[in-house]
């Protein structure tokens, strides 16, 4: 059972930011204390619905004294017993600390792996994968920079994914993607494996990250492209080169100013990230279970086209429903890991 007095002070703290907000507060103030209230109110909302049933369970114990209305009573028991240990998993997830990062929109790094020109076939379906999980869910979906084969495959694809919590439902996806199937390219009909990395980067403001322009070094360059829907046939592509990393990102669209701004917002997410990476290798040192370990060299998921089967090799999930998912319905698959990420926080929490 949760403790109720930690329930009361979070209450407490809830009511005291309204009544401050109502009174009104300088500017800076404000804006703080409207994202504290922003994020308790869902909080404060289970607990509500917890402490209700609280105070029902307790109410209706005393009714078991009275004659009359004991059998109600009894009824009402049944119904709290069975409705309270909803209410209270319901409770302690809203309790979990919240990731920043997840109401964002997101970096999405595809490139083909181990497997030549199959290995690029299969970067280029994970993506088209993406967009449609991203079109069938009200998100937009820009590419920033992709380097096509001669076969229609990716050698590489970054995309902006932009809309409210894409980070939250898209940041299990990083790792390496396995694919098992005949390629087009095979005559002899003999199933192959190759391979492609994801990776998924929580999109950064400039407050987030900070970079001198001493850091960087900006190279305009004649860009071309080997075929493909996104030929690159621009005069005006710019690379970015952050200096103090190595870090080099290019970006071709037609116009050079957006290119800049396309490249440079690529190079905060990618800084972003290894800020956050930090932060969670040091915290996965003391955590007992994760869903994967993070590493985005990890082998996280097969798909077998032969036996139309998809395989998650973090949470042990399995579907036979190939073709749906590369046609983006991954929701299966996202709330299995997801589910599987807040069952583990909660066992840390118990720890």
């Amino acid at each position: 059972m949760i403790p109720l007095d930690k329930l009361d002070q979070i209450r407490g703290r809830f009511e005291f930011l309204e009544a401050k907000l109502s009174a009104g507060e300088s500017l800076g103030d404000l804006v703080a204390l409207s994202r504290e209230y922003a994020e308790l109110r869902p909080v404060v909302a289970e607990i509500d619905v917890y402490r209700v049933l609280i105070r029902e369970q307790e109410e209706a114990r005393r009714l078991l004294a009275d004659p009359e209305m004991k059998d109600l009573a009894a009824e009402e028991l049944a119904r709290i017993k069975a409705a309270l240990p909803s209410a209270e998993h319901a409770v302690r997830l809203a309790l979990l600390p919240k990731d920043a990062a997840d109401a964002r929109s997101a970096i999405v790094e595809i490139r083909a792996g181990t497997g030549g020109d199959e290995a690029a076939l299969f970067a280029a379906d994970l993506a088209r994968m993406y967009q449609r999980l991203a079109e069938a869910r009200g998100w937009r979906w820009d590419v920033v920079e992709e380097t096509a084969t001669e076969l229609g495959g990716l050698k590489e694809l970054i995309a902006e994914v932009s809309g409210v919590g894409v980070f939250a439902q898209l940041k299990f996806e990083s790792g390496v993607h396995r694919v098992q199937r005949v390629p087009v390219t095979e005559s002899g009909g003999r199933v192959h494996t190759s391979a492609a990395t994801v990776a998924v980067l929580p999109e950064a403001e400039e407050v987030d990250i900070d970079i001198p322009t001493t850091d960087i070094r900006v190279d305009t360059y004649r860009s071309s492209g080997a075929g493909g829907q996104h030929v690159n046939t621009t005069d005006s592509a710019v690379r970015v080169t952050h200096l103090p990393t190595g870090i080099v990102v290019t970006s071709s669209e037609k116009s050079q100013h957006q290119n800049r701004a396309r490249a440079m917002q690529v190079l905060r997410a990618r800084l972003y990230d290894l800020e956050r990476q930090k932060l969670d290798d040091a915290r996965a040192a003391s955590r007992k279970g994760q869903v994967g370990s993070g590493d985005r060299s990890e082998r996280i998921r097969t798909y077998n086209f032969p036996q139309g089967r998809l395989t998650d090799h973090r949470v042990g999930l399995t579907l036979y429903k190939l073709d749906q998912v590369m046609q983006g319905d991954l929701g299966e698959v996202i709330d299995a890991l997801v589910a599987a990420d807040q069952a583990s926080r909660l066992a840390d929490l118990d720890a």
